[in-house]
């Protein structure tokens, strides 16, 4: 179904010269002399990069369907990583390199949300917060009351981040998978 720039509003998805467009901002231009214009700032949503451009409110684009599906991750093989469909139950294969760096919050039976346009995934977003497991970091020192001190820490995944001194092997905590930060205690 064809779409104009006119009626661009955020989050509208639309083709343009093959590529997958999402508006992210728009304006409406009416200049006092000459026609109007629709300025947008857009993102290609299969390699993220963000463009601004003018159209002439009548220009005509495709527009186009992002499918959004939450799926379990199962596991990996090499480079691809398999998520079940949960109303099929089949396996979906994805390739390693549609992963973002945030993945490595991920671990087995989690569910992620896979985006895909005319069946080829482009992103697989994790949840934004997560609970995991320290497996290993530094003990902590009795008396050390510096505010806001960290130490690395591993998790159950492999991913490293930063935690405060109290936090020791073995217990859970809450990470936001979008900065990798360190949240609570699970």
């Amino acid at each position: 179904m064809p779409i104009t720039a006119g009626d661009f509003r955020n989050g509208v998805t639309f083709e343009m010269d093959g590529q997958v467009m999402q508006v992210v901002e728009f304006q409406h231009v009416k200049p006092g002399k000459g026609a109007a214009f629709v300025r947008t700032k857009m993102k290609n949503v299969i390699t993220g990069a963000v463009t601004e451009t003018s159209f002439n409110p009548t220009a005509k684009f495709e527009s186009a369907t992002v499918d959004r599906m939450t799926m379990a991750y199962s596991y990996n093989d090499g480079g691809l990583y398999y998520f079940m469909n949960p109303e099929t139950y089949d396996l979906e294969p994805v390739d390693e390199s549609v992963l973002g760096d945030n993945f490595k919050f991920v671990k087995e039976e989690m569910e992620c949300t896979i985006y895909s346009y005319k069946g080829k995934v482009f992103n697989v977003e994790p949840p934004f917060f997560v609970e995991l497991e320290v497996t290993e970091t530094d003990p902590g020192f009795a008396g050390n009351t510096a505010t806001n001190a960290t130490k690395p820490a591993t998790l159950e995944t492999g991913a490293e981040i930063k935690v405060p001194l109290f936090i020791e092997p073995g217990e859970k905590v809450k990470i936001d998978t979008r900065t990798g930060e360190y949240l609570s205690r699970a």
